[in-house]
């Protein structure tokens, strides 16, 4: 009965769970080199080492769980709510991570498994396919997204052996506020230099790096590469285009994607209605300050803060002056 009431989160009259606001957990320091401070000077993230690259808004990762506002993991509150929280999820492993990522510089060149490679090779996890939504790129910002076409399998190991060899078989695209990259698994990617966004991906934390642009630490030590996993996964097939979101006020689904769907909503002093909860739901602050409403309630939702929408959760809505996204698992 004690540890019930510990766990206990505010419903409705009628048992529908409320929106849940999540503190997040990071990855900074030695672990991601290339961050920087914005997710402190832009989001107000309340940072304990800089750089600090990630903010996992909504994580089930063991050791970087996201949290409620009374310190409970996200992890303990889905078992102790089962699917009034995760729906058909409910006994099953989380399926989906959410980050906010500033990047001060360039990413190591990398690619994740799908599924089938991940459960054989890596314990039994989930591989991992991905989306980004850019939120701030320099005039000149790029990513790298692909691999340059005709390029043969041999040819990639023998450049990336080399080291710097392989750069000019990466395959480049500029970005700009608004565009959407989808990246499933086997897609050979990197985020550029100076970019801020907001990532969907499955609840994975696989990465094969296949080149880090020589970078060494304060030992003049290089970070550890993954050659042969990186190629025995990579697609040299894949040659993905950023979409670029309309703007216009309302609803917009940007992906639906066989793991995540992707909406952003633009509201301009009214109410616009959330997409239906579909197992469960993440909504983040893009622009602007926002209410989140229910019959009877609200919160506000603040660039960068990030809330957790249970399976049973009221109808609920959206009114103010900003933008936001919402992501939510598609099968």
């Amino acid at each position: 009965m004690e540890d019930n009431q510990r766990m206990e989160l505010k419903q409705t009259d009628r048992g529908q769970l409320l929106p849940i606001r999540m503190i997040p957990a990071f990855r900074g320091g030695k672990l991601t080199p290339w961050g920087g401070e914005k997710l402190h000077t832009v989001f107000g993230k309340e940072l304990k080492e800089f750089p600090t690259g990630e903010s996992l808004e909504v994580s089930c990762i063991p050791g970087l769980e996201s949290r409620d506002p009374r310190g409970r993991k996200l992890t303990d509150l889905i078992e102790a709510y089962g699917e009034k929280m995760v729906g058909d999820y409910a006994g099953k492993p989380f399926p989906l991570l959410l980050k906010l990522i500033d990047a001060r510089e360039a990413l190591s060149v990398q690619v994740h498994p799908d599924n089938a490679y991940a459960g054989a090779r890596e314990g039994g996890k989930l591989g991992k396919t991905e989306a980004w939504l850019i939120l701030d790129a320099p005039e000149d910002g790029e990513l790298v997204y692909g691999i340059v076409p005709g390029t043969e399998l041999e040819t990639l190991r023998k450049a990336c052996e080399a080291g710097s060899a392989v750069a000019p078989l990466l395959r480049r695209v500029r970005v700009r506020p608004g565009d959407v990259c989808y990246i499933p698994a086997g897609c050979v990617h990197a985020i550029g230099a100076g970019i801020t966004l907001y990532e969907i991906q499955q609840s994975s934390d696989i990465t094969y790096r296949f080149y880090d642009w020589d970078r060494t630490d304060a030992q003049g030590r290089k970070r550890e590469l993954h050659l042969e996993k990186a190629l025995d996964v990579t697609d040299l097939t894949l040659e993905p285009e950023p979409v670029h979101a309309s703007g216009e006020e309302g609803t917009e689904r940007v992906l639906d994607k066989t793991y995540f769907t992707l909406d952003v909503i633009r509201v301009r002093g009214r109410k616009e209605p959330l997409p239906k909860v579909n197992n469960f739901g993440m909504i983040t602050g893009l622009e602007g300050t926002l209410r989140l409403t229910w019959e009877g309630g609200c919160e506000t939702l603040g660039k960068g803060e990030t809330f957790f929408l249970p399976a049973n959760a009221p109808a609920l809505a959206l009114e103010g002056d900003g933008s936001a996204a919402v992501s939510m698992p598609n099968q």
